[in-house]
């Protein structure tokens, strides 16, 4: 059963909308989160956590809790087939996370779910937001069942095709990649490592390969076409056609599939009245570099302070969290395009954008700048 009344309404229990939740519960607020869907997505989708995800999660007591389910990656690596062009490393980072950690987003949420619970906050399902109406007081949302809430405050975590963006007006300016990119988890064996994660600028193409717990392996290409569900076959190719040539690494078998389009947009404004964005709802871009559910909890984790002042009487602290979280998806939108088009440019230029690559290595500085972005310890 839904309230009737309720401090903060989220709509969405991704990982964002769970964290803001979280913080709210924690100092007391009355928070409801509503999902469409009847469960939690069980698919992987997200596999990353940086360093500063981490670090501002500690608040909410469940960064050793995700820390101690995952896998930690000390280094990120640009390769040509078996020639490295690009080495990343995270564990000389200034924080107690010096790794990415590589885990399910399936993980993630329920470790947030778990926390929400223990600090009193709860989530309803399955309700589909129909309509959206603000006054001067609060916000109340009708779902598909006729059923209403109405909260003082409104929060928008409900992915790239927000209704509540939509109902709020708020515009997404941007566009849309022409690759379609293949996504696996699968088990192998051979010429990979289990602790690093690999970006292969490979003449024939791109192709990822990411370390999960339970011996699995993420892998991500741009492909012309990709199949709805890649077999052990069409990933096997773009390994051997791509990946690791010294060691051959070998397709076991192909745990989950998906294919997708990658958009770059950003919402037009962050606040419309009592209603707030945060998240994909906010900002959508390509997933290169791990930043996306990373740069959505930690909209989270500020619009969550912003909201405690908010409902002590200043809305500023609204405007405030626009105006300092709308740059950092700004800033992360324009890193995660620029490695997109290396990553696809022209097959004819490959070898000068690896030769290029490979002569950038050597400055120190090209590499810790890199550490600092990829980690999100520059936004700190």
């Amino acid at each position: 059963m839904l309230p009737k009344t309720t401090d903060v309404l989220v709509i969405g229990a991704g990982p964002t909308g769970l964290t803001v939740a979280a913080s709210l519960a924690g100092k007391g607020f009355d928070v409801t989160v509503i999902d469409a869907q009847a469960a939690g997505d069980n698919t992987s989708r997200a596999a990353v956590v940086h360093a500063r995800t981490l670090e501002v999660l500690e608040d909410l007591g469940v960064s050793e809790r995700l820390a101690a389910q995952g896998i930690h990656a000390p280094a990120f690596t640009i390769r040509d087939r078996d020639r490295t062009l690009v080495p990343v490393r995270f564990d000389k980072l200034p924080t107690r996370y010096p790794y990415t950690l590589m885990i399910s987003q399936a993980v993630t949420e329920r470790v947030l779910l778990e926390r929400l619970t223990e600090l009193g906050g709860r989530v309803a399902r399955p309700y589909t937001l129909e309509s959206l109406a603000q006054d001067e007081e609060g916000v109340t949302a009708v779902f598909a069942d006729g059923s209403t809430v109405t909260a003082k405050y409104l929060v928008g975590a409900d992915g790239m095709h927000s209704t509540v963006r939509e109902q709020a007006g708020i515009g997404f300016t941007g566009g849309q990649y022409a690759e379609s990119f293949s996504l696996a988890d699968v088990r192998l064996t051979g010429g990979v490592p289990a602790d690093e994660v690999i970006l292969y600028f490979s003449p024939a193409g791109l192709v990822v390969v990411a370390p999960l717990p339970g011996g699995i392996h993420r892998i991500v290409s741009t492909v012309d076409e990709a199949p709805a569900d890649p077999d052990v076959a069409f990933v096997q190719a773009l390994l051997d056609s791509r990946g690791p040539e010294k060691e051959r690494a070998v397709v076991r078998e192909v745990v989950w599939g998906s294919r997708f389009r990658i958009h770059h947009r950003v919402a037009d404004a962050y606040r419309a009245g009592r209603v707030v964005l945060a998240g994909d709802a906010a900002h959508v871009h390509s997933p290169a570099g791990g930043q996306g559910m990373n740069t959505g909890i930690q909209d989270a984790a500020a619009l969550g302070e912003a909201l405690i002042v908010a409902l002590k009487g200043d809305q500023r602290a609204l405007d405030a969290y626009g105006a300092a979280r709308r740059p950092v998806a700004e800033k992360v939108i324009a890193l995660a395009d620029r490695l997109t088009r290396l990553a696809t440019v022209n097959k004819h230029l490959r070898p000068i954008r690896n030769l290029v690559l490979k002569t950038l290595t050597r400055n120190p500085a090209f590499r810790r700048t890199l550490a600092w972005r990829l980690s999100g310890l520059v936004y700190r």
